[in-house]
């Protein structure tokens, strides 16, 4: 069990709810079966008879096959089994002729007569209802719903079966097929809208890192065109007067200088800007980014107060554990909590989404090398015990039990470090 469970918790949410689909369609070839299998051990089937049951369980098997098959061409993973609906129709003609035939020649025994044409329906109704999964659009679904309805009430009338009973038994068959239909046609449904659901929230992480980019890029260009333009043409100026030998071109060195070292400083201040992070934003952040993707999330606590450099520290921690309690978990549920106790700041993330397909070696909160991990200053648990370090704070990251996993980052009111300012 501790296996199937492990097994289960490391699917992420998508492969969780492919994997629940796929076994529901296998359950309906299991359902055709007992459905069919019903009257199998009432001593009906025997001598040219006991084929039918046999029949079925091949049409079963080959409708559960279908259905996986249709599953992956839909995920895209194989082309459409267009070979395999047209087995599944010639399997389901096969079964519906030999049952109207067991019937019209069960020598007037009426318990093999209604157990065939039971099964006659039973087969029709779930080959039409698998078939649909392998067409897309609901002219197509309606089309081969219909086109099974009525090939049934051909070959019934081709048994000579009055023309009354043809058409209740073709009307029950549509009716059924169509139910089937629409019911494996919105389990896929749903499924693709998960997929695109779970690309679209990896999407948003993308352009929140683009975003961020581009901010960046734009600041650092308004800080450095305007001085750079003045520093080349101070730099032409001097070169100029240098050539007449004026005096003046020292003046002009001079003043390149001074605007390549106030260029130097404006450049610190918008790295420092970059890397600064408000704590409480943080925290109102992580709790609207969390409730959006559909994740329980309670944050405790208030940053009133708290110096510069401890914000920012702690700020890091909130937003690289929250980002990747989206990227690599499947958390239900997360708590943040910050409190001061004892000349400490204590700031715990935790969550229940360790046991999801991106956490291998810890990432629930922020794992060891998560995304960036290996640049100075990146994600992941170096990137912000290197932060922490610098306000003397230090970091926990594990397992609390299973299925959770915690981080907690303690760093010191009284502490005199300063965290560093480094362009990169």
């Amino acid at each position: 069990m501790g296996k199937a469970g492990g097994w289960w918790r490391r699917k992420s949410t998508p492969a969780k709810v492919e994997t629940y689909t796929r076994w529901t369609f296998h359950f309906f070839a299991l359902a055709e079966l007992s459905t069919a299998a019903l009257p199998f051990g009432g001593g009906l089937w025997t001598g040219a008879a006991l084929w039918l049951p046999l029949l079925v369980v091949g049409h079963c098997v080959l409708c559960a096959v279908m259905a996986s098959r249709a599953l992956d061409w839909t995920r895209g993973r194989r082309s459409r089994p267009v070979r395999l609906m047209w087995a599944l129709a010639v399997a389901t003609v096969a079964v519906g002729v030999f049952a109207r035939w067991i019937a019209d020649h069960s020598g007037g025994h009426d318990g093999v007569e209604s157990a065939a044409g039971g099964v006659y329906g039973v087969t029709l109704v779930f080959a039409a209802g698998n078939s649909t999964l392998g067409v897309r659009g609901r002219r197509r679904v309606s089309a081969v719903v219909v086109g099974y309805s009525l090939g049934s009430g051909a070959l019934m009338l081709a048994f000579g079966t009055p023309v009354p009973d043809v058409l209740v038994s073709t009307v029950a068959l549509l009716l059924g097929a169509a139910f089937l239909a629409a019911t494996l046609v919105f389990s896929v449904w749903l499924l693709d809208a998960v997929y695109e659901l779970d690309e679209a929230r990896e999407t948003r992480a993308r352009l929140a890192v683009a975003e961020e980019r581009l901010r960046f890029g734009r600041d650092l260009h308004d800080v450095m065109g305007r001085n750079l333009a003045v520093i080349a043409l101070k730099s032409e100026l001097a070169v100029q007067l240098a050539r007449r030998g004026r005096p003046e071109a020292v003046e002009q060195m001079i003043e390149v200088q001074r605007i390549a070292q106030e260029s130097q400083r404006e450049v610190r201040d918008v790295v420092r800007g970059y890397r600064e992070a408000d704590l409480g934003v943080e925290l109102s952040g992580a709790h609207g980014v969390l409730t959006a993707a559909g994740i329980d999330c309670e944050v405790r606590g208030d940053a009133a107060g708290l110096p510069a450099e401890v914000q920012s520290a702690l700020g890091w921690v909130v937003r690289e554990t929250t980002t990747n309690v989206l990227r690599h978990g499947d958390a239900a549920r997360c708590s943040v909590e910050l409190r001061v106790t004892e000349g400490l700041v204590v700031l715990t993330v935790e969550n229940d989404g360790a046991g999801g397909a991106g956490n291998r070696g810890g990432r629930a909160g922020a794992g060891e090398g998560g995304d960036g991990g290996s640049r100075g200053g990146g994600s992941g648990l170096a990137g912000l015990r290197e932060r922490l370090r610098l306000v003397d704070g230090t970091l926990e990251a594990g397992f609390a039990q299973t299925g959770t996993f915690r981080v907690v980052a303690e760093v010191p009111l009284s502490g005199t470090a300063a965290l560093s300012e480094v362009a990169s």
